[in-house]
């Protein structure tokens, strides 16, 4: 049997010796209700994109109370059209339902990473849900920017 997206992160975080708490929850459908499931700020949540940019998918983070700039991700991508990949092609793609997609790249989930310049720093930690609409996981920004590398860019809006 495959492992899950939870195992594969679990075992990410654990080979780099990072502390991290796993919150289970009742399933959550918005940023805000993970958020509420978990005890934290809505801002302190990893908000995670899968997009189509032209051809290819890319991931997207960025703190759950911002919004993205689509118009910012076209400029920065030199992309000539950006979308929101539908559910279909998210589950095709990760095997993930949308609000389930985690704020790491390749290889878990096999896409480049972008992350909006203000997520982690606003927050000491970042929060997000775990491959799955009950399972969160709370950890140190700090720890998440070291294991997840993201290419850092100005993505986000109010």
């Amino acid at each position: 049997m495959e492992d899950s997206i939870l195992d594969k992160i679990r075992a990410l975080l654990d080979s780099n010796g990072v502390t991290y708490q796993e919150r289970r929850h009742l399933p959550t459908a918005t940023s805000e209700e993970s958020a509420a499931a978990r005890g934290e700020d809505l801002g302190a949540g990893a908000k995670a994109l899968v997009l189509k940019t032209d051809d290819v998918f890319l991931l997207f983070v960025l703190p759950a109370d911002l919004k993205l700039d689509s118009k910012k991700v076209k400029r920065l991508l030199g992309a000539k059209s950006v979308r929101f990949a539908t559910a279909e092609e998210l589950h095709e793609q990760t095997g993930l339902v949308p609000g389930a997609v985690l704020p790491f790249g390749a290889p878990v989930p096999p896409f480049e990473l972008f992350a909006d310049e203000s997520i982690g720093t606003r927050h000491s930690i970042v929060a997000f849900n775990a491959g799955s609409l009950t399972d969160s996981i709370v950890m140190s920004a700090k720890d998440w920017e070291a294991v997840a590398q993201p290419a850092r860019c100005a993505i986000a809006k109010p």
